[in-house]
């Protein structure tokens, strides 16, 4: 390995699995490996293969399919976590070992081992590895509250044994930046044969210093950092692989190191990870935040509009993303309106774009986010075209007894049509009749029901968001009936994506369009 690279092994399979509720299944592990290994993971610790019969298998399938990465399996301290561990990745074209064993006083008091008990067992466990695999990562776990002479001790005993790669833990996310990057070049200073062998950091976020704590350990010597997709983890989760590898991407002057990441790729995992943990991403995550493009503020908005250097360090081609998002708000200004509307297919006067900003202003002070189709209203205000789709009835039959149907009569373009749908609930039912009868391409991106009162009788309000072709509309019904409420938001939301395509059509003329005070 040269000295400018920087190893990615991503733990989002092993450590990642472990946050509470983010269990995948078999199917969804190989997905992922599969993802991350064509994104370029250098290693991809796929799970701990004692752990279960269906972690043995799926460490095994990874290993089994892996093109490029080297495949880990997790071991504790002991024969037999090792050789099921090497039973698991054998069958990969790289394969490594990580056994690990807690080398901090508190740890070493669980299994009542002193310091040279467990000092003998690392050796013979490390030996037992090395002797299965020639590639074997040893973890002296709470590393960075283990006394130092006893840390550089064992380390020494594990690259004499043949470790390859020696990991520094920090398990309960204690250390701060400094002191991470003190430790790894101590070590790498102080114990006998550590030129010969890589150091890898793993940092916890306890702190909200998990991504700082890895970069200063590379920045110390460290050249493998261990991570995981959002990162996901134990607790506050791990060092965020999209995090460390932007961060070595665009602060090259300071950490002068590559990866072999493809980021364009990181968007993508990072949302396919968060659907199959059921950990949706935080919207102000840094890189992958849904947010982490998107500027409101209106003298943000314009010096976007401007530059988008003056408030991006990067690009979010550069992460999967097909551009900055200017989401538009209560702090928006007239140069993101008029961005907006242009993008829309309007290109008004000055004079008609005045007439909009004062409505949009009073509008954006009563929702948190106004939307494509609030500006498609407000731009429309004056016209009263009808609806090509309408509502004329709806019988739905649901029950424990399965499939659900719907019987369902549209007005379509002043012509009823007819259909029975069947779906996974009366709901699903429902949007399957629509689309019988009326085909298209639209994507449902959300559905909310809340009820407006207490009560059996309750009125519900359903909110659906649909996205066609970078266009996304939003629908939204009331009724004590909550499919029939479903139903009319589904069916709204489609006529306004019909507005939206019709007028941004090439050669539709948007000059004259204006509105009148309702």
């Amino acid at each position: 390995m040269t000295k400018d690279k920087v190893l990615i092994f991503d733990t989002t399979l092993r450590d990642g699995e472990q946050s509470p509720g983010a269990t995948m299944t078999h199917a969804e592990k190989l997905e992922i490996a599969e993802l991350l290994d064509d994104m370029g993971v250098d290693i991809i610790e796929a799970g701990f293969p004692i752990a279960s019969e269906g972690d043995f298998n799926a460490v095994s399938e990874i290993a089994k399919r892996a093109k490029r990465a080297t495949i880990c399996g997790l071991a504790r301290a002991n024969y037999k976590d090792i050789d099921r561990c090497w039973d698991a990745v054998k069958h990969a074209a790289s394969p490594r070992i990580h056994t690990f064993i807690g080398t901090s006083p508190l740890h070493r008091a669980i299994p009542n081992l002193d310091m040279d008990q467990m000092a003998e067992r690392i050796h013979d466990t490390v030996t037992h590895a090395r002797n299965l695999c020639d590639n074997v990562q040893w973890s002296p776990m709470d590393a960075t509250r283990t006394e130092w002479d006893y840390l550089c001790r064992v380390v020494e005993i594990a690259i004499k044994a043949g470790a390859t790669t020696i990991n520094i833990p920090d398990t309960v996310g204690y250390t701060a930046p400094a002191e991470s990057a003190d430790l790894i070049k101590r070590l790498i200073a102080t114990v006998p044969g550590a030129d010969d062998v890589i150091f890898a950091t793993h940092c916890h976020n306890d702190l909200g210093m998990a991504t700082a704590n890895s970069l200063a350990a590379v920045i110390g010597g460290a050249r493998q950092i261990e991570c995981t997709i959002n990162g996901l983890g134990e607790r506050a989760g791990n060092t965020a692989l999209e995090e460390v590898v932007m961060a070595l991407k665009i602060r090259g002057d300071i950490m002068p190191y590559e990866t072999g990441i493809d980021t364009r790729k990181i968007m993508n995992i990072s949302r396919r990870v968060a659907t199959v943990s059921g950990f949706a991403v935080q919207f102000n995550k840094a890189i992958v935040g849904k947010n982490a493009f998107a500027h409101e503020s209106g003298i943000h908005q314009d010096g976007m509009l401007k530059n988008a250097e003056t408030f991006e360090i990067m690009r979010p081609e550069d992460v999967g993303l097909s551009g900055t998002s200017l989401p538009l708000g209560k702090h928006s200004g007239r140069a993101a309106l008029r961005a907006k509307l242009a993008a829309l297919g309007f290109d008004l006067a000055d004079n008609q774009l005045n007439d909009v900003f004062v409505r949009f202003k009073d509008l954006a002070d009563r929702k948190k986010e106004v939307f494509d189709d609030d500006l498609m209203a407000l731009v429309y205000q004056n016209e009263s075209g009808e609806d090509r789709i309408k509502l004329k009835s709806l019988r739905v039959v649901c029950g424990t007894e399965g499939p659900q149907q719907a019987d369902m009569v549209l007005d379509i373009d002043g012509e009823d049509a007819t259909t029975t749908a069947t779906g996974d609930g009366p709901v699903d039912a429902t949007f399957n009749a629509v689309k019988a009868l009326f085909p298209h391409g639209a994507r449902l991106q959300l559905y909310q029901v809340q009820a407006v009162t207490e009560g059996t009788d309750a009125q519900a309000t359903v909110m659906v968001r649909m996205e066609e072709d970078g266009r996304i509309a939003t629908g939204q019904s009331a009724d004590t009936d909550t499919v029939v409420a479903s139903a009319k938001a589904y069916i709204n939301a489609l006529n306004r994506l019909l507005v939206r395509r019709a007028h941004s059509q090439p050669g539709y003329d948007t000059k004259g369009v204006s509105y009148k005070d309702s």
